[in-house]
């Protein structure tokens, strides 16, 4: 399952350099498929949040391969960055989102 960042946030910006998939980005900030992965995909996106820093779900893996936590929540000092319902993934199916953006 992906983390989502709630509105809870501060915006402090401790979780985006921790994010091995570079799936977080800040308020109003256009995303890409190749930002911190190895796919050929430089397409803009639309941003998720213009209000808060967001996580993108489709590059979230839970850090799974990388840590044995999300790295997101383990430095978020308002402990806002939590399980997303709307995106349940088993660990094969992270594990192989992460191989695909880093194979």
């Amino acid at each position: 399952m992906a983390i989502i960042i709630t509105d809870d946030c501060i915006n402090c910006g401790a979780c985006e350099p921790e994010c091995p998939n570079n799936a977080i980005y800040e308020p109003g900030a256009e995303w890409r498929w190749s930002d911190g992965t190895n796919l050929d995909d430089d397409t803009e996106h639309e941003p998720i949040s213009d209000e808060f820093y967001y996580i993108v779900p489709e590059k979230c893996t839970e850090c799974k391969g990388f840590h044995d936590e999300p790295q997101c929540a383990s430095v978020c000092p308002v402990d806002c960055c939590v399980p997303d319902e709307n995106h349940v993934e088993s660990e094969e199916e992270l594990l192989a989102k992460k191989d695909k953006m880093h194979g």
